[in-house]
């Protein structure tokens, strides 16, 4: 029986403005956990962007882990984790839901539950209460999901869409919960009929690869962004500035801070070039799809770097 093994978890990027709560993207920066099965739970995180947690039972990886063992009647041994990131936290890209989809994963491949990646989803969307950016992490490439009232997941994915984006990560948090604390609690029919007749166009031009028309209905959300975009400072002005770089359009990454551009692949180091020094408290940053999702293999040892 196998007693160790490697996690890789992509980050990812939801709503892409007017996908709300429905539409993600795996992007290239990953969640890395070194798994083996020991006497006593320990955790060692051998990178920034990672919270420090002294109780390893109040650790979000190991909540999760021990949440998808509990629904599926099973006790799950303590193991040794050593933890990498390359997501930020609380920043929208998907840190909470890749740490949770990380110990759904350690849940299975421990205890063998043999999950298959809608399993992992169903759990995931329980612990997290949305699907986007889990789906995102699970499936890779571009997601659409959705969570019925009645429990039951649905998803579509694909992976041949051959856009790059750039990042634009803020040096500070913002979580989730305070950002839709500002949400309206209702929306009139008119404006839900409108938001959602954008988020279907969005859609059919992203699996089109109609990137110009994507970029112009990413900024035309009306369920989450106008609300969200005084949380951010400088987010309109990051927009203006990107649109006058290149971008097709730029939007809140999840719940933000962060910005996301949508670019033409093999533009990204020219477009940032053009925004160098326009932000200084910004994190300018290219990525691109990632098309895994989850990937496991034999454990490796982690480094620092």
């Amino acid at each position: 029986m196998n007693k160790s093994w490697h996690l890789s978890i992509p980050a990812s990027t939801a709503n892409l403005g007017p996908g709300f709560d429905s539409i993600g993207i795996a992007l290239d920066k990953y969640l890395e956990v070194d798994v083996e099965i020991a006497t006593e739970w320990k955790i060692v995180n051998l990178s920034g962007n990672l919270p420090e947690v002294a109780n390893p039972q109040e650790h979000l990886i190991v909540q999760a882990a021990e949440k998808t063992a509990a629904l599926h009647g099973r006790a799950l041994p303590p193991c040794h984790l050593a933890v990498k990131s390359e997501i930020p936290l609380a920043r929208g890209m998907g840190s909470s839901a890749s740490a949770i989809v990380a110990g759904v994963e350690l849940a299975n491949q421990v205890l063998q539950l043999e999950l298959t990646a809608h399993d992992k989803l169903k759990v995931a969307t329980e612990i997290e209460g949305h699907p986007d950016n889990a789906a995102a992490s699970i499936f890779g490439g571009f997601t659409i999901s959705s969570n019925a009232d009645n429990g039951d997941i649905h998803v579509f994915h694909a992976y041949h869409i051959d856009a790059a984006f750039v990042l634009f990560i803020p040096n500070f948090e913002l979580k989730t919960k305070a950002a839709r604390s500002v949400l309206p609690e209702q929306y009139s029919r008119k404006m839900a009929a409108q938001a959602s007749a954008t988020a279907n166009l969005l859609t059919a031009a992203f699996l089109s690869q109609s990137f110009e028309q994507a970029g112009v209905y990413m900024e035309k959300d009306l369920f989450h962004e106008p609300y969200r975009l005084d949380l951010i400072p400088e987010s309109r002005n990051i927009k203006l500035a990107a649109k006058k770089a290149g971008a097709f359009g730029t939007c809140i990454s999840g719940a933000g801070p962060t910005l996301l551009s949508l670019i033409q692949k093999g533009t990204e180091e020219a477009f940032i070039s053009k925004l160098s020094g326009a932000f200084p408290n910004i994190e300018m940053l290219p990525v691109e799809m990632n098309r895994t999702g989850i990937v496991v293999k034999k454990a490796v040892k982690l480094s620092r770097k």
